[in-house]
């Protein structure tokens, strides 16, 4: 901002307030330098101070050992380190023995001549690869006729075997083939052409283009499953949510967005039975509110969010984020400028979010009324400290500084952000949530965008399948395998019951 210096005013108090707006704006500016660098070219990873010294503890003591040696002969530390052992490979695996024996010639002892005899062995595993192998399944159905009915009747009749159900009839795609497909794209984030030069050294000429065809057709076969996994999550006390945009090519937003909704705990409630864990996106071309009110369909339970707007239109009981109040004060330290010293309003607010989690540490293996009674005991206290201090620093901050907006966050947000207190379902931030979006973002980074609507809601539904599925401890592929091996001949309720991923028949690994 250029000002005339002629135009400056000769009051005194005029121009201490005139410099004190510009103290302001630069300061102001120079925060928000300091974020769009620290996006760029800083660390990604949250962490509290100190933690990274955690993985270099055994060197830190021993280069302090080595000091305090040369400085005073004295003392002597010593310090005990793991020796790293090897894991041994699962039993389960097929193997083959190869035995490396003696020549018949060299049996024989070399001193006395006598002949040696077998005393033990050695033995030594290696792990062999073997490249994925195609093979073409020829499926013949014999045909059957009455040769009487043939010479003397008008018509005959014909009998063969029926058709083997496949996910996609009249296509050459098996279960296998396809899982393999759906499992690289959705879980390993391997583009459709990339799979297509894979496809392509093997001498199979199969184009991105009919993978796609094939995958929207999956999506299809899928779609019930995944409406029957919708109403089991709706009727979850606890639900997590999150979004993310997504570039769609045909689409005529900008932005479309991919919406994330996943149970909101891992612990066994008070009747010790598992809470099933499911993880679904859904996809829409717009933020609105009313993506959520639809996919919801009047959920009346714990809804975890952010502090996105959005979801207040819901008939849900909003839970906020600790994580994302943390984050806050986080992006004030770093936005600070590097003359000002550290232990300063973000560096305590981070600390005493940092005693909230400790708690949650030490009540991680206990049941939800044991929870929220150590919560009510023990956290409690903290909450009011820390509504006590917001408070009073609230009035001491530039209310458009990164640590003003950071408090701001907080006590605009408080009543979600402390009602986690009131029910040992709830977790203290919706990290599950922001995790099981991280695939669907990872993914991106490599296909990047999709080309039209369907295809986007189409890899909601496969996403949600193979995240839903390693939520559960259970391989993807196999999984998929045997869900589009099922679904091809039955998809009835009972069928959909049994496939669900915490009932399925499936080795778990």
């Amino acid at each position: 901002m250029k000002t005339d210096i002629d135009s400056l005013p000769d009051d005194p108090k005029l121009l201490k307030k005139l410099l004190a707006q510009m103290n302001m704006r630069y300061a102001y500016l120079e925060e928000k330098f300091r974020l769009a660098q620290h996006k760029q070219f800083g660390k990604s990873a949250e962490g509290y101070p100190g933690q990274g010294e955690l993985f270099n503890e055994l060197e830190q003591l021993a280069d302090e050992s080595e000091v305090e040696t040369a400085e005073a002969e004295k003392e002597s530390i010593t310090y005990e380190r793991k020796k790293p052992v090897r894991q041994s490979l699962p039993k389960d695996l097929p193997r083959e023995t190869v035995i490396h024996d003696l020549a018949g010639e060299d049996k024989s002892c070399d001193d006395c001549g006598h002949e040696l005899h077998r005393m033990g062995e050695d033995k030594s595993e290696q792990l062999e690869f073997i490249p994925a192998q195609i093979k073409v399944i020829e499926h013949v159905r014999p045909k059957y006729s009455c040769r009487h009915c043939e010479q003397h009747a008008t018509s005959v009749t014909i009998k063969q075997a029926p058709v083997p159900a496949l996910p996609i009839p009249k296509g050459f795609a098996t279960a296998s083939l396809l899982s393999q497909i759906i499992t690289s794209k959705y879980q390993y984030g391997l583009p459709l052409y990339r799979q297509e030069n894979l496809f392509k050294e093997y001498g199979i000429p199969l184009s991105r283009q009919t993978m796609s065809s094939w995958l929207l057709k999956c999506a299809d076969l899928l779609k019930p499953l995944y409406d029957k996994l919708h109403q089991h999550l709706l009727q979850q006390h606890v639900i997590q949510a999150d979004e993310t945009t997504l570039k769609v090519i045909e689409s005529d937003k900008a932005k479309c967005y991919m919406w994330l909704y996943c149970t909101g705990t891992d612990s066994p409630d008070s009747n010790h039975t598992d809470i099933p864990n499911i993880v679904l996106y859904d996809f829409n071309e717009s933020r609105a509110s009313q993506c959520a009110i639809d996919f919801l369909q009047g959920h009346s339970g714990y809804l975890q969010v952010d502090g996105y707007q959005g979801y207040e239109s819901t008939q849900a009981t909003l839970v906020g984020c600790w994580a994302h109040a943390r984050r806050k004060f986080k992006e004030a330290d770093i936005a600070q400028s590097k003359g000002k010293p550290k232990a300063g309003k973000a560096t305590w607010a981070m600390t005493h979010i940092k005693k909230l989690y400790r708690i949650e540490a030490a009540i991680k293996d206990k049941l939800p009324s044991e929870k929220q009674a150590y919560r009510i005991e023990h956290a409690t206290p903290l909450l009011k400290d820390y509504k006590d201090w917001l408070d009073k620093s609230i009035l001491q901050v530039p209310p458009k500084s990164a640590l003003g907006k950071a408090l701001a966050y907080s006590l605009n947000q408080w009543p979600k952000l402390t009602r986690y207190v009131e029910d040992g379902h709830l977790s203290i931030d919706n990290n599950r949530a922001e995790r099981a979006i991280k695939p669907f973002v990872i993914g991106r980074k490599n296909w990047l965008f999709s080309n039209t609507t369907s295809g986007a809601h189409a890899s909601s539904i496969l996403y949600s399948i193979v995240e839903t599925a390693k939520a559960n401890n259970l391989v993807p592929f196999d999984y998929l395998h045997h869900i589009l091996s099922v679904l091809s001949e039955r998809n009835d309720d009972e069928a959909l019951t049994a496939l669900l991923p915490w009932d399925v028949s499936l080795e778990v690994r």
